[in-house]
């Protein structure tokens, strides 16, 4: 999202956060339904992006359709968008999402920082073993399985998970907009821990850490980086020792394997 989308979304965010930091999952089911609604009907899209009507004609149009199918704050959230400049008519639904997810958030920061963690560790744990199984990938994407069954197999997946990742893991299988379910988790997890203004590290080693472990890797690569960081933890013993670790497009290799591979580039010349 770019131009007068990303300062549209910028500006929404910071106008309506106490809705949206107040609506709780109620307030995120109602933008997650009308997304649904968005994604499947192009005229509607375009009405609601199109920058040739005024503010007032295309808010009245989202009223129109949705007043009494929906909170009154998920009203005045979608009506705050549809009152902006978007450059495209998918980024319109793209905001609605975004917004969703935050009200999801929101309602776990409820408990504090634990809260937030908690819903970050529930969703990489889920995107974890999406990503270790083909048997859950087939499951999850099955074109043939009903939208609501794959939503349901996905809560029972998370078992005795928070009500807000049950959420947002039914949201990302019966809803994924183009993107591979695990994908979308995983955007989620971005967006909850950037709640937090925490980067996600993905971070292979090749053995378990212990607690205290995880603590001094942690603060290591928090001064590496500069930047809090929420360590997404994997084991691959293959790499031998050491450590690599990914940010963004950022990457840091130290493992014995990398290590070994350059000296064989060397060596060979």
């Amino acid at each position: 999202m770019a131009g007068a989308s990303s300062d549209s979304l910028a500006a929404a965010r910071q106008e309506l956060e106490p809705i949206v930091a107040s609506g709780g999952l109620q307030l995120a089911r109602d933008l997650f339904s009308t997304l649904d609604v968005l994604d499947e009907n192009g005229p509607l899209r375009r009405a609601l992006t199109d920058p040739s009507w005024t503010a007032e004609r295309r808010t009245g149009v989202l009223r129109s359709l949705f007043s009494g199918k929906l909170s009154d704050q998920a009203l005045e959230v979608l009506s705050n968008l549809a009152g902006r400049r978007w450059s495209g008519e998918r980024d319109f639904g793209d905001a609605v999402e975004q917004l969703a997810v935050t009200a999801v958030a929101a309602s776990a920061e409820r408990e504090g920082q634990s809260g937030l963690d908690r819903l970050c560790d529930e969703l990489l744990a889920f995107q974890r073993m999406i990503d270790q199984s083909h048997e859950v990938q087939r499951a999850l994407t099955d074109p043939q399985a009903p939208a609501q069954a794959r939503g349901n197999l996905a809560e029972r997946l998370v078992g005795n998970g928070s009500e807000e990742v049950r959420l947002l893991v039914r949201q990302a299988v019966q809803n994924p907009r183009g993107l591979k379910p695990a994908e979308l988790v995983r955007r989620f997890a971005i967006a909850v821990a950037g709640r937090q203004r925490r980067w996600i590290a993905d971070v292979t080693v090749a053995r378990p850490l212990g607690d205290e472990q995880q603590a001094r890797l942690a603060q290591s690569l928090n001064r590496l980086f500069g930047r809090e960081l929420k360590l997404d933890l994997k084991v691959d013993p293959s790499l031998l020792g050491g450590v690599r670790v990914k940010v963004g497009d950022e990457v840091v290799d130290s493992t014995v394997l990398t290590r070994v591979h350059d000296l064989q580039r060397k060596m060979a010349g």
